[in-house]
């Protein structure tokens, strides 16, 4: 997973929000790159950090908004959406060639509807928890956020966006994705 340079900050939304600013930025680095190797290694840490990312806010983020929020539900049944949407489309684009027109069209078309998405969190979800929750809870979200991304799955599963299905299959979906990560960090 990629690693932030800068120090994380310790309550959730900045947390979550910095690693939007990490995302778009990441989106950047792959679309720019110059040739296949410089493209090929920030997708793979940009596959990884969307993956954690969106598994933490699935277990701990968007059930928290559903209980605390009487419109909680619409807006965390339309993220839901989103977030499958976009795991399906990294799917498909994981089988593109990475050099090829496509792979390019696909990620731009990607990075688009990640960046709405983010936008939408911030608005909808994010600004009633830095609203509602004290600076002790948003710290003590955050860390949870943390050590959820720590054990997340690295690749996307689409259909696997709600908390209970994120913590009965994600350990094992986790253990397989860092696996395969590994074995083709070592095929090169």
């Amino acid at each position: 997973m990629a690693e932030m340079i800068v120090q994380t900050p310790d309550e959730v939304v900045a947390f979550l929000k910095a690693q939007h600013a990490l995302i778009e930025d990441m989106f950047d680095d792959v679309l720019l790159a110059s040739d296949t190797q410089a493209r090929s290694i920030p997708f793979v840490a940009l596959r990884q950090l969307l993956a954690v990312h969106e598994t933490a806010e699935e277990m701990l983020v968007h059930p928290r908004v559903r209980r605390e929020f009487d419109d909680g539900d619409a807006i965390v049944d339309e993220l839901l959406h989103e977030e499958h949407d976009a795991k399906e489309h990294l799917a498909k684009i994981e089988n593109l060639e990475i050099t090829s027109q496509k792979f390019v069209d696909e990620l731009t078309q990607l990075r688009d509807s990640v960046l709405a998405h983010a936008e939408h969190e911030e608005l909808e979800e994010f600004a009633k928890l830095q609203r509602d929750l004290d600076i002790s809870e948003q710290k003590r979200m955050a860390t949870a956020v943390k050590v959820a991304e720590a054990i997340a799955p690295t690749r996307p599963h689409a259909g696997v966006e709600s908390a209970k299905l994120n913590f009965a299959v994600g350990p094992f979906a986790a253990m397989l994705d860092r696996a395969r990560d590994l074995m083709h960090q070592a095929l090169g």
